[in-house]
Formats: structure tokens, sequence, C-alpha cells
């Protein structure tokens, strides 16, 4: 393994002026989908992330609004949000703080997304409300609304650009040709959206042109929602109030063999002297320096760990050798199963 090439102290997001250290905090395990978590807890974490340098925190008015499993309690629509607004006291010149709207939980259970650009307006309103901030550094599109022309909800987020209650803007979870169509009305900062060593299905088209546009690409699930830090033995069973019991790559016989290729990527890391973890977040650091991963937790202990990847170096043979170990066509399992709520981007 070599030194490879020194990466920079901060990463752009595109051209908004905005830089930030090159991992980020996804906040939204603190509210849904993982399991439980202690809000003060999680609230001692971001704050204790904020010390350490941390300053993309990823979080979304949609998180807390729904379980893995429907009929399970929910923390509530907005629930993320004002996690994060508690932490941010005193601290708000610290951080670059990142949410998003459209998708809205419905009684039953299920989600919709709303691109209206009234909806816009008020939603942005509202996070600005449960965030306690008067602006929002990055504000995503956080699934696009089929009813809707996206020139139209684009529009209206510029309008907020223009007004200062957002300093950028985002898309999360486009094709090529609609981030191309967004960024026609008004310049796209951010496309996020999943991406690790074992599911790389933007690098056919989407991550091409958002280099060709000036696009950051923020990768949320860096770590495969924790698969890809070695955690989980073969005979883990995750419950009814964790998400990974719907995603085919962590069931049945795809779990096993997935784990198989895990088993190989601590075997490398070991002679790195890393851990699985910080390797996978390293080989994303080498791909381009337009990529801000956004890694999951809960624990501060695991935030630690994920900043020590910027330290790691990997050589043109390490990243090539990573990228054979999980060849898409080596992987098991899709990314979703069939859900009776929205797919979400969790973060781990």
């Amino acid at each position: 393994m070599s030194e490879g090439t020194a990466r920079r102290a901060r990463t752009p997001l595109g051209t908004s002026g905005i830089a930030v250290r090159p991992v980020g905090l996804g906040l939204m395990g603190m509210s849904q989908f993982y399991g439980r978590a202690d809000p003060d807890a999680s609230a001692d974490t971001i704050r204790d992330a904020i010390e350490l340098g941390v300053e993309l925190l990823d979080t979304s008015d949609y998180y807390g609004a729904s379980s893995a499993t429907p009929g399970q309690p929910v923390a509530g629509f907005g629930h993320n949000e004002e996690l994060l607004g508690r932490a941010l006291k005193g601290r708000r010149d610290r951080a670059v703080v990142a949410t998003k709207f459209s998708a809205r939980p419905t009684p039953a259970g299920r989600s919709f997304f709303d691109g209206r650009p009234t909806y816009v307006k008020a939603a942005c309103e509202a996070s600005l409300k449960r965030l306690g901030t008067d602006w929002i550094d990055l504000y995503y599109y956080h699934r696009l609304d089929p009813a809707v022309p996206v020139e139209d909800t684009v529009g209206a987020m510029a309008e907020l650009v223009a007004e200062g209650k957002v300093r950028a803007i985002g898309l999360s979870e486009v094709p090529a040709d609609v981030l191309r169509r967004a960024h026609a009305v008004h310049p796209v900062s951010a496309l996020q959206s999943e991406y690790s060593l074992w599911e790389r299905g933007i690098e056919a088209t989407v991550l091409p042109e958002c280099r060709r546009l000036g696009v950051t690409v923020v990768a949320y699930s860096p770590l495969g929602r924790g698969m890809l830090t070695g955690a989980f033995a073969r005979d883990t069973a995750f419950g009814q109030d964790d998400f990974r019991s719907t995603l085919p790559k962590f069931q049945g016989a795809n779990f096993a063999h997935n784990r198989q290729l895990v088993d190989e990527l601590e075997e490398f890391a070991a002679g790195a002297g890393a851990s699985p973890g910080q390797i996978a977040l390293a080989w994303l650091l080498a791909r381009h320096h337009d990529i801000v991963p956004i890694p999951g937790t809960k624990r501060i202990a695991n935030v630690r760990a994920n900043l020590a990847a910027t330290s790691v170096r990997l050589s043109a043979d390490d990243t090539a050798h990573l990228d054979a170990l999980f060849d898409p066509a080596r992987v098991r399992g899709g990314r979703y199963g069939v859900l009776n709520t929205l797919p979400e981007d969790t973060k781990s």
C-alpha cells in the first residue's frame, strides 16, 4: 500500500462556495430504521462530532416519520431535524447543515412525494423552525414527485436561494437526464445517492454526468449499512425494527455470500493496518475529490474511526483489487425489497 496522492483538506460542494471536510455524518439512524436510539445520547454524539471537526451534517424532515415495519412506533415527522436543532445550539456556525423535503407520510403508513412549488416553500419554513436556524446550507429535493416537472420544483428552490433561506441546492437519487434538466434551471451543488464498494449503480451514467456538470456526489450508506465494517456474524438476525431485515442483500443465501466478500475485505484491511470500514471509506475518497461520504452512526467511537479513514492511502493497485473484489457481478441481492414505506437512504 503506497502513500498515494494527498487529499484536499475540504471538498467543494459544486460551485456553491461551500466546502466541507472529507467525511460527514448521516443522522437518520438517530430517529428511525435501525432500532431504538436515545435522543440525548444522539445529540451528544452530534455535538462531539462537531468538536472532532465533522462539518457536513445530513438530515431530512422525513426522518422519524416511518419505521422499518408498518405498525411499529415512530419518532414522528421532523424528529431528526429537531434533534439536530438541539445539538446545534451554540455551534451553528461550525456546521454545514443539509436537509431534505418532498417525502411525506400518510396515515396508512405509506409515503408519497410532493414537489409542488408551494410545498417546497412551506417545507423549507417548517425545517428552518425545527432546526432553529435562519438558513439551510444545502437543501435537497429528497425524491422526485412524478406529477411535477423537476424544473418547477427546482425553480422554487432557486427562489429560496435568492431569498437567503438556502445557500445551495441538491437532488437525491435522480437519473442523469433529470440532473441535467435541474441544473439548467439553477446550479445543483450536490447529488446524494447510495454509493459504496458493494453498491455502484451510479458509476454508469450518473457519476459521469455529475463530473461533467461539476456536481459533488454525497455518498450515503458508504459502509453498506454496516456490512462493510465486518460487524455482522454469519448468524446475525435483524429485528423487525431494523430496516436491514427487509433488504435482499441481508437475507438468507445472499447474506452468507456477501459475508464471504467481507471476509476478504477484512483480510485486506488487516494487511493495511486499518479496519474494513476505514478501507471502504478510503476507497470512496480515492475515487475522486468530488465525493463526500456521510456514514451514519449513533456512537462517537464510530465517528472517530470513520474520520481516521482520511489517513488511509490506497495505491492504484489497491483500488483495483477492491474494485474486483466487489465487482457488482459478485454482490448478491438488490438494493430494496418490497416495502410499504419510503425506501430510505439509510446512512451507515
